[in-house]
């Protein structure tokens, strides 16, 4: 007998095939935004990054509270307030979240997407290594290879190019140490991000009125189109880590693992073809070299997926 005896006629395989659709349009528009961030903060440059960053800490927590509301998990916001380490975990990814928004925030706003772009392609690798450090993982001959490459693109540069990539190397290493916290506290991808947004809330809300009260606050003293643009931050800063957390749950790892190149490489595209931001031979070398990196690391995560099958 062929086919599907369930109710509706639905295969097993169909209802896979189905999630993954759904997982790669989730993960394309999770990348997809985060590609495109550096447009949204050059549109938005006149409003200092400290300001900026605390618009997209108080509105991230009005739009992330609505969805959180909407779906009936205030139980589990009230659960994770109550558990005394989890909070304390949590402060410590909101510094490390929040300081890298910043950071890529004052990068673009002073013309270092490429720098931004670098940061996000070695992300990746410096998983890996936090990986060895802390978990005790071992790496394969072919991830120690894309190491080394990894490492030798961004030694160059610090070297030879004269041209440090501090930028590059401070957001890879706190976006990477606040994936490895998050791992270690067992709350979910929007209940998480909403307490850490309001941890900080107070302050960045005290600083938005204390701009008010001086007179030097943007939001409010333009037009209504930039203000609802300032206020879309909270949206722009939710809706791809919501993306990305049901794309997630819906995609293998190593599926995941291509995707997450679109962002840098739509940063790189947006720093060199459209900002005009300098691409010299050193960052040839670079970029080539990590591009390396991340060849050997995909086909050496792909090989070990289908080994362990």
């Amino acid at each position: 007998m062929t086919g599907d005896s369930r109710p509706g006629g639905t295969s097993p395989a169909t209802g896979l095939n189905r999630e993954a659709a759904i997982g790669s349009l989730c993960a394309i528009a999770a990348f997809g935004v985060w590609g495109v961030l550096p447009a949204y903060f050059k549109t938005t440059a006149i409003v200092q990054p400290w300001e900026i960053m605390s618009h997209r800490i108080v509105w991230s927590v009005l739009a992330v509270g609505s969805v959180i509301l909407i779906m009936g998990r205030t139980k589990d916001i009230a659960a994770v307030l109550m558990d005394k380490q989890s909070m304390r975990w949590l402060f410590l990814s909101a510094t490390l979240l929040y300081g890298n928004f910043i950071l890529f925030i004052w990068a673009v706003a002073n013309g270092h997407i490429l720098q931004g772009s670098l940061g996000y392609y070695i992300n990746p690798i410096v998983n890996v290594v936090l990986g060895v450090v802390f978990l005790r993982e071992r790496l394969s001959p072919g991830q120690w290879v894309a190491v080394a490459l990894a490492v030798s693109g961004v030694g160059y540069m610090a070297i030879l190019g004269g041209n440090p990539p501090w930028i590059a190397v401070s957001l890879a290493l706190m976006f990477g140490f606040y994936g490895y916290v998050r791992k270690t506290v067992p709350v979910g991808a929007a209940v998480g991000f909403f307490i850490e947004s309001l941890l900080f809330a107070p302050l960045a809300l005290g600083y938005l009125l204390f701009l008010d009260y001086q007179g030097i606050g943007i939001f409010g003293t333009t037009t209504l189109s930039f203000d609802l643009l300032i206020m879309a931050s909270g949206v722009i800063t939710a809706a791809p880590l919501i993306f990305f957390t049901m794309a997630a749950k819906r995609l293998r790892y190593a599926t995941l693992g291509f995707f997450q190149y679109m962002a840098p490489t739509m940063q790189f595209i947006l720093a060199v073809a459209v900002y005009g931001e300098a691409f010299t031979d050193a960052h040839k070398v670079t970029f080539a070299l990590i591009w390396c990196a991340l060849a050997v690391y995909s086909f050496e995560t792909v090989r070990m997926g289908r080994k362990r099958k």
